[in-house]
């Protein structure tokens, strides 16, 4: 083994040569022969009963192979795409369950839903053709606005949903909160939102069908962060045909972020389609049909109270929330309300709370999962309080932060909302934080700034994540020369695996980096898996990977005994090789395995090859932890923000490679900072119409809005798996938002400004302003 490449070192991505001489292989670099491309027809209207659907002018335009409705999903009995879990498989309540059609038939519930697609010899000529087709729609009153869809005199958009409530969820113990409030020498509330935002991918999402008539099964090129599920709810729920009998192949994925984690309706048409033609069937998205047709996320809205002694600790917490579903129950939707929920007490000691959440419909794209679902608007809610405790109390932001964290020493520890935080040293992650962003060196520097015109802000954030569910597969296999082949049951997308597999493997087995290779991503290869989302690769993946390592070193411990004639007893393995105790006379792994290629002479109990699976199942999540420092800059003329200085130390519990471990809080911390500063999806209240439906309207974070940023380590090994991990993929886009509007809201305290809403942005900074300097000269 080299050192140079086991855990813990940063060793370069094996998979960026690829990626940065492009030579990566995306969907849309596929084409099978004889293909033909689709094009889809979105509605547009908001709200609307389908009167009737003409295809006959497109039906006879140039190169058009077939035409598909609603009407004719329903004849062949296509059934809908239904939601992977519900809230009552976490332990919630019963839900209302909308799934979503792939074709709409008789209704549409927002700009976007899908009502035909086109099938034709060219992208061009299908997309020419769906223009052709003429629908007939009866418009009908639509919500777009989460806070109005609840309201008495709105209509109800599902039959029987009474009020458009999908749901609601509650957690904690209401007398025990009460009494906390009743208790309390102060009372502190806000009232936030987190902005509904586009998940924007930098591949928009596209898919291959190819139905093969002689064996009447399908095939499936898409790009997915979970090909066994997509493979599972495309067979059972949409084309109800055997899970075998469709193979699903993810190749390269630029970026998935959750909204490639489940299927959409193009995955399903282009095998229904292909199966209609004869031929295979593409569709690429447009980054248009992307910003409106595809799930979006966040849109949140919650009023918290915090009841606090005189002294600044928490007494008790209590918020009450309503997360936007759109028109359909989609995708991992009840992850959103159940973690926004369960860790509003983040990093703190929080001894009673009562958190309740109503999952609300509104006629807009579905809102699914995304970095950090629910964590992010969980540890916005808590942080904004505390800022504002601090403010109500007279205290500096750290120091009531510093007064109310759980101590290590209480771990594990449970919180109000049932998470067993199992470690972490919360208090020692602020400490190095704020050492590291100078934390006491700031009055220079905002006299500096004000001194050039500036108003200086600062903030710091302690978070808590949760990162790992379900269980999943990971299989080892050597090939006859040696090699080692993993078949991975996760799924990379941006986040290492292609090199941090083979760093565990290597140091493990004892075998040379270079000679490991990840197999994923395709469903006749990969036995079973259940893809890569909530930071669970590195745990879930990497203790059933750590099994089947040991399962090999068990297997091929018996046949090295029989190459060395000596009892199984007798050896030990290290560093790659078996070693008879007392003597020099060894054998390495690798020669082992090609010993088990023999083409005879082994005895038959060896069988034939080298491998082994492992599989690892969560009965406790990781915790990954942290805290974030940001000071910015706000020109209270224009209202802009600039971000000046931002800090981060994070528990990652044991960091695999931890040059890919601040890649990806790089990555969470851009996307964090576009919810807060930038990113906004904007739907006309009275069309409905989606007003952001593209990069001129809807504004994406670019490089130089984002500071050079710091980030360090302060990790404590997790209790509860075989690795030590947490996860890490999220971290950075649950810590951001909090932390900027936190600064933000410092910066322009002096000028009395006490509230912003993301996306902070220069006109709402400085309306902010304005509103602040004319409440001072009204009476």
């Amino acid at each position: 083994m080299n050192a140079q490449t086991g855990i813990g070192q940063s060793v370069r991505r094996s998979e960026d040569a690829r990626f940065l001489t492009g030579a990566g292989r995306y969907v849309s670099d596929i084409d099978l022969p004889h293909q033909a491309h689709a094009a889809m027809l979105y509605s547009p209207h908001a709200h609307a009963v389908i009167k009737s659907i003409d295809v006959r002018e497109a039906r006879a335009m140039p190169g058009v192979l077939a035409v598909l409705t609603g009407a004719d999903v329903q004849a062949d009995g296509l059934g809908a795409i239904q939601p992977p879990f519900l809230p009552r498989d976490q332990g919630g309540p019963a839900c209302f369950v909308a799934p979503q059609p792939v074709l709409a038939s008789d209704r549409v519930r927002y700009v976007g839903d899908r009502v035909a697609m086109v099938v034709a010899d060219t992208a061009q000529r299908a997309r020419d053709a769906a223009e052709r087709i003429v629908v007939d729609y009866e418009t009908l009153p639509s919500i777009t606005d989460l806070a109005a869809a609840m309201a008495p005199d709105v209509p109800n958009l599902w039959p029987g949903c009474d009020g458009n409530i999908g749901c609601i969820w509650s957690m904690g113990d209401a007398a025990a909160t009460e009494r906390g409030f009743a208790a309390a020498s102060h009372v502190v509330s806000v009232d936030v939102v987190n902005n509904r935002v586009a998940i924007a991918a930098m591949e928009p999402r596209a898919a291959i069908g190819a139905f093969q008539a002689a064996s009447r099964s399908y095939e499936l090129y898409a790009c997915s962060q979970s090909p066994h599920t997509a493979r599972r709810a495309l067979a059972q729920d949409v084309l109800r045909i055997a899970e075998g009998a469709l193979r699903v192949i993810s190749p390269d994925v630029g970026g998935g972020f959750g909204l490639k984690g489940n299927v959409h309706p193009e995955d399903a048409l282009v095998l229904w389609a292909s199966r209609r033609v004869g031929r295979p069937v593409k569709w690429v998205a447009t980054r248009a049909e992307s910003m409106m047709g595809d799930r979006h996320a966040r849109d949140h809205i919650v009023h918290g109270e915090l009841a606090l002694d005189a002294s600044g600790r928490i007494l008790a917490l209590r918020s009450i929330g309503r997360t936007a579903l759109g028109a359909y129950t989609q995708g991992a939707f009840a992850a959103q309300a159940m973690f926004a929920l369960r860790l509003i007490p983040g990093a703190y000691a929080i001894p009673a709370a009562y958190v309740t959440c109503a999952s609300v419909f509104t006629n807009t794209a579905p809102v699914a999962s995304y970095r950090g679902p629910g964590r992010a608007e969980a540890i916005y809610l808590i942080e904004r309080l505390l800022d504002r405790a601090a403010a109500t109390l007279g205290l500096a932001p750290d120091e009531i932060r510093r007064r109310n964290l759980v101590p290590a020493a209480a771990m594990p520890y449970r919180t109000a909302t049932g998470f067993r935080y199992d470690s972490g040293d919360f208090a020692a992650a602020m400490a190095r934080a704020l050492e590291a962003a100078d934390w006491k060196g700031f009055p220079a520097r905002a006299a500096a700034s004000a001194a050039k015109g500036q108003l200086r802000g600062r903030a710091v954030t302690s978070y808590v994540d949760v990162g790992g569910i379900f269980n999943d597969r990971m299989d080892l296999r050597f090939d006859p020369d040696g090699g080692v082949v993993i078949m991975a049951g996760t799924h990379s997308h941006g986040q290492g695996h292609e090199t941090v597999f083979p760093q565990l493997v290597s140091e493990w087995l004892g075998v040379p980096f270079d000679s490991v290779r990840l197999v994923q991503g395709d469903t006749d290869k990969v036995a079973f898996g259940r893809g890569t989302f909530a930071a669970r690769s590195a745990l879930v993946g990497g203790c059933a990977l750590r099994i089947a390592a040991d399962e090999v070193i068990r297997k091929a411990t018996r046949l090295a005994a029989h190459l060395l004639e000596v009892s199984a007893e007798d050896l030990q393995f290290d560093a790659g090789s078996f070693t008879v105790s007392g003597t020099d006379r060894m054998i390495r792994l690798v020669d082992v395995a090609r010993a088990a290629y023999r083409p005879a002479g082994l005895p038959a109990e060896f069988g034939l090859g080298l491998d082994a699976s492992g599989a690892y199942a969560i009965n406790d999540p990781s915790f990954p932890n942290g805290c974030h420092v940001c000071e910015l800059e706000v020109d209270p003329e224009t209202g802009e923000v600039s971000l000046a200085r931002y800090t981060v130390v994070d528990d990652v519990g044991v960091a695999l490679n931890p040059m890919i471990c601040e890649g990806q809080i790089h990555g969470g911390l851009a996307q964090g900072i576009g919810q807060a500063m930038l990113e906004r999806v904007v739907y006309d209240p009275a069309s409905g119409q989606l007003l952001s439906g593209s990069f001129q309207d809807y504004c994406m974070p670019r490089a130089d809005d984002l500071p050079s940023i710091d980030v360090g380590f302060a990790n404590v090994p997790a209790a509860t798996n075989l690795l030590g991990v947490k996860g890490v993929g999220e971290s950075g886009t649950v810590g951001a938002p909090p932390t900027i509007i936190n600064a933000i809201l410092d910066a322009l305290r002096p000028l009395g400004v006490d509230h912003i809403d993301m996306p902070a942005t220069p006109p709402r900074v400085r309306a902010a302003i304005e509103h602040a300097q004319l409440g001072r000269v009204m009476p």
